[in-house]
């Protein structure tokens, strides 16, 4: 048995509330409030599916409880029907200009009320449901989006065997230091989910300077440095908010403090914020991973080599921030470990 949608009424007047719950019980909880404060009371407890609010009351009147419920976000949408002695064409015009959706006058005519009732359900249920679908639409765009930055970036790295789960490291430890920093939850979520972009300019590097045993040289040292560039368009002039900001990171990366960096030669805080958290989340990961031609670095050692680095690589400031998102670092680096299995 479905659950009857609830009604609130709102009325000074005994025997008004009398005839509303003798009319509306068969087919609704019904709910009742004597005076303007006990109504918010009640709606702001256990929110009604409706709202049935006379007028002329003492103290708070049904205008001013009206403005009080859409103030607040969690009952705003609730729809108010006034219900009252009042027809003047004023007062029904302040009555939509507050919010309510109908207005009825007393005295009522049962069948006038469940039929207005029954028609602000629906078009509140409807309004309802869409609302569930756009957000479940949003979601499911959001994680799709997600979800191709992420194999994008699988893309750039495919061809290095030995990188394992840097991507998934170096994107946790960006957020990390990003919050310790003092930024907010949405952008460090949004930096979390493009850092791993940061090397899609990488596809288009010859196999040969990739994969090259040994030291590069000057020639191919210069390809090698057209990555950010070759990224950045890769991801083109984005109007979507996290395309825009993987494009800013895939070409700052490799910039630094002194400005001695590439490809723009930026330096101090010319270079995005989003840059060079990744680039220094970028060195802290490789320091600390293993690779063919090195160990892995002890997580002191390689902090103490990041802080020779502060002020002419690194944003001193985000050494500090480093530091103090290192517990949780920690939790990252073991979490997705090179042991452990890859991306999905």
């Amino acid at each position: 048995m479905l659950e009857k949608q609830s009604v609130l009424v709102v009325d000074d007047t005994e025997i008004n509330l009398e005839l509303m719950r003798y009319v509306l019980e068969p087919f609704y909880d019904v709910r009742i409030a004597i005076d303007g404060a006990m109504a918010l009371q009640e709606a702001r407890t256990n929110p009604p599916d409706i709202i049935l609010l006379d007028i002329m009351m003492p103290g708070m009147d049904g205008y001013e409880v009206c403005v009080e419920l859409k103030k607040d976000f969690r009952l705003a949408k609730i729809p108010i029907i006034f219900v009252t002695a009042m027809n003047d064409v004023a007062d029904e015009k302040k009555g939509f200009d507050v919010g309510g959706v109908d207005y009825i006058t007393k005295p009522i005519s049962p069948a006038v009320v469940l039929a207005r009732i029954s028609t602000h359900l629906a078009l509140y249920d409807q309004k309802r449901e869409l609302e569930v679908q756009v957000r479940q639409r949003t979601i499911e765009l959001e994680q799709t989006q997600k979800l191709i930055i992420l194999r994008l970036a699988c893309a750039s790295e495919y061809k290095d065997e030995y990188t394992g789960n840097h991507i998934l490291r170096m994107s946790h430890y960006s957020r990390l230091i990003a919050l310790a920093y003092g930024v907010d939850d949405i952008s460090a979520d949004m930096l979390l989910t493009v850092a791993p972009m940061h090397d899609v300019g990488k596809i288009g590097i010859p196999d040969r300077i990739l994969q090259k045993n040994g030291k590069l040289d000057a020639d191919e040292w210069a390809i090698m440095r057209k990555h950010p560039e070759i990224g950045a368009d890769i991801l083109g002039d984005a109007v979507n908010p996290l395309l825009a900001l993987a494009s800013v990171v895939a070409l700052t990366h490799h910039e630094k403090w002194d400005g001695s960096g590439y490809p723009k030669q930026l330096k101090d805080e010319e270079i995005p914020l989003s840059g060079r958290i990744v680039a220094i989340s970028d060195v802290f990961d490789a320091l600390t991973s293993k690779r063919p031609y090195k160990e892995g670095w002890a997580v002191d050692a390689a902090i103490v080599e990041i802080k020779k680095g502060a002020g002419t690589h690194f944003d001193p400031s985000l050494i500090d921030a480093l530091e103090r998102a290192l517990p949780e670092i920690l939790k990252i680096k073991e979490m997705y470990s090179d042991d452990k299995a890859a991306l999905p």
